[in-house]
């Protein structure tokens, strides 16, 4: 058996799809997924605009897609129409193994181009064909997925076609979705409806069935599998409340006296039924969200692990596990992220309060408040359609908001993307992991919080910041092996070179290790050629101010970020990196890494690192 090598080609606008090698010296050093995906948008104009033709949509899977334990994935890679940086967002579910398995001997799909009308991509026995879509114009994810009942659907839902920048790629119905930053918007803009995959899943090949089994097993018994077996990531509400990490009611609290309604208990207790119910590590719960008075009577969704209770519920006020999981399957549905929905309500109701916008003059009928579901409903479906002028502002996220408004310190964000699951107030580490995160504020790149959340672990400053990006390197290396992300802390470099090695594909395990920070300094040049540098890096003033810690006493109050002495992080993790001081890598870094060849004359490339003097945590 070999590893795939090959590429499909689409280009929307000339309807022309073709197969092609992978370029020379690409598979050795970036494998597929994150890395191969980061290689294709690097030969793209930096000035690309992401809603242009020209933006480059991936749709990757990497040479273990089926294979690995865990969830299997797929990567949307591309430029960000939220924020203007690289994005890598990653779906789960039957679409990836299928398309995998529909793929034959190529590792994804490069898309360019729009068509004027929408369009189907159908993918089977490693070919694509364009099809009309016409017919599934305004469809939700639910009801595009129906349409194609013996193959599995990747699509865009109403806010994608509307291009809400940060629509989703939804998969299985809506269950699974390539999430953040707005993969679902550019794949809307270029009139592409839906990916559809004919084939089933890879058969395991006999000589990776031993090392499945024992990864499996591995997998199982490690930290995050006994965690997502438990409570599929519900706990991140429990853990969040007991820690004082949880965004609570537009980031103005960091406790939640509803946490207990919206956590892994009240779904077991809620639950129809859960997601291969039968695997070591079980998919989501699966819930009944029927409503008399919503669009959806007697359907089911599944809870898609902890980020909808945190944004939706906690973040909105909302105690009701019934109308937490309701709102996110209109979410689900309609094709946008919940969590920068849940964050868009937020900002909204804040902004509100705060006298910088009126409710009544942008058609939200009733007023904005926290812990009202049917005006969240309300809100959420204005952005999806663009359809009310307060609507349309939040389908460019909450950034383009608070320009236009006001109100940037009310709800915060990096690079334009709005945080997820924890406030960083609780653990300045994680503050540095999404200040630096190379898609914005994404608490995926790294989650030292789960460290250092209410205790002091005693590290150094630069201790602390080589944590972090020891972390980003790790998870940015299983990206491109395409596996779940929570494989990272059981299957690392020694284990994915004897997969690897299993299908043909010998690598040294010391080039593994080294894949990971090569691939997190290619998307860094990629946002540096984009314009980022430092002041994108910058800690949002809105964790900068006091939240209230919880609880009844009205002084009970716990202290915001101070930003000098985050900048004194930032400093050891640029030189950790081998970064410079306003973060742009080092050319001795470039060569060092296989890069040198790289940047071209609109790549900002850093003379030498510099190193901060001392290492203390009060220099």
């Amino acid at each position: 058996m070999t590893v795939p090598d090959r590429m499909l080609r689409v280009d929307l606008s000339a309807r022309r799809v073709w197969s092609e090698p992978v370029p020379d010296g690409w598979l050795a050093r970036y494998v597929g997924g994150k890395g191969l995906g980061a290689r294709y948008l690097y030969e793209m104009e930096p000035d690309t605009d992401p809603t242009s033709p020209a933006n480059r949509l991936a749709l990757l899977v990497g040479p273990l897609t089926g294979y690995l334990p865990g969830e299997p994935r797929y990567a949307a890679v591309t430029k960000s129409p939220l924020t203007g940086a690289f994005l890598d967002s990653y779906g789960g579910g039957a679409f990836a193994s299928r398309l995998a398995g529909s793929l034959g001997d190529h590792l994804g799909i490069v898309i360019e181009g729009a068509a004027d009308e929408p369009v189907i991509l159908s993918v089977a026995d490693g070919e694509a064909t364009i099809e009309p879509g016409r017919d599934l114009r305004g469809l939700d994810a639910a009801e595009t997925d129906a349409r194609f009942p013996d193959a599995a659907v990747a699509c865009v839902g109403p806010a994608g076609e509307a291009g809400v920048r940060y629509a989703t790629i939804a998969s299985d119905g809506g269950d699974h979705h390539a999430g953040r930053g707005g993969a679902g918007a550019v794949m809307g803009g270029k009139g592409l409806k839906a990916v559809v995959a004919h084939d089933p899943a890879p058969t395991v090949p006999p000589a990776l069935c031993d090392l499945r089994e024992r990864d499996a097993a591995a997998f199982a018994d490690s930290d995050a599998g006994r965690w997502l077996a438990a409570s599929d990531t519900l706990e991140t509400v429990a853990f969040g409340d007991e820690t004082g990490v949880l965004p609570t009611r537009g980031w103005q609290a960091r406790r939640f006296e509803g946490a207990d309604e919206l956590g892994v208990d009240r779904a077991s207790e809620r639950a129809t039924g859960r997601e291969r119910a039968d695997d070591p590590v079980p998919g989501g719960f699966r819930v009944s969200t029927g409503d008399d008075d919503g669009p959806h009577d007697d359907a089911d969704a599944t809870v898609p692990r902890g980020g909808t209770p945190v944004a939706l519920g906690a973040g909105l006020g909302i105690a009701d596990f019934d109308a937490v999981a309701a709102l996110g399957g209109v979410c689900d549905r309609l094709g946008i992220d919940v969590i920068s929905a849940g964050n868009a309500v937020a900002w909204a109701v804040r902004a509100s309060d705060a006298g910088l916008i009126d409710p009544a003059d942008h058609g939200v009928d009733g007023g904005l408040s926290f812990g009202d579901e049917a005006g969240a409903r309300e809100l959420i479906e204005a952005i999806a359609a663009r359809s009310t002028p307060l609507g349309d502002a939040l389908a460019d996220g909450v950034a383009a908001a608070a320009a236009r408004f006001g109100g940037a310190d009310l709800v915060p964000t990096v690079k334009g993307l709005e945080l997820a699951s924890y406030d960083p107030r609780g653990a300045a580490t994680m503050a540095l992991a999404f200040a630096t995160g190379d898609r914005g504020g994404c608490h995926r790149r790294a989650r030292p919080v789960e460290t250092e959340a209410g205790a002091d672990s005693g590290r150094t400053l630069a201790e602390r910041a080589a944590a972090v990006a020891d972390e980003q390197d790790r998870r940015a290396a299983l990206w491109c092996l395409v596996g779940d992300d929570f494989l990272a802390e059981s299957v690392g470099p020694d284990a994915a070179a004897e997969w690897l090695a299993a299908l043909g594909d010998e690598r040294d395990p010391e080039d593994l290790r080294l894949l990971g920070e090569r691939v997190w300094t290619l998307t860094r040049l990629f946002n540096c050629r984009a314009g980022f540098d430092r002041d994108d890096d910058a800690l949002p003033e809105a964790l900068t101010r006091d939240t209230d810690a919880g609880g009844d006493a009205d002084e009970q109050r716990e202290d915001g970020l101070d930003p000098d002495a985050f900048e004194a992080l930032l400093d050891r993790y640029y030189a950790c990196r081998s970064w410079d001081r306003e973060g742009r890598p080092t050319a001795q870094l470039l060569d060092r890494l296989g890069l040198g060849d790289l940047p071209d004359a609109a790549t900002p490339v850093g003379s030498r690192a510099d190193v901060p003097t001392g290492d203390r945590d009060d220099d």
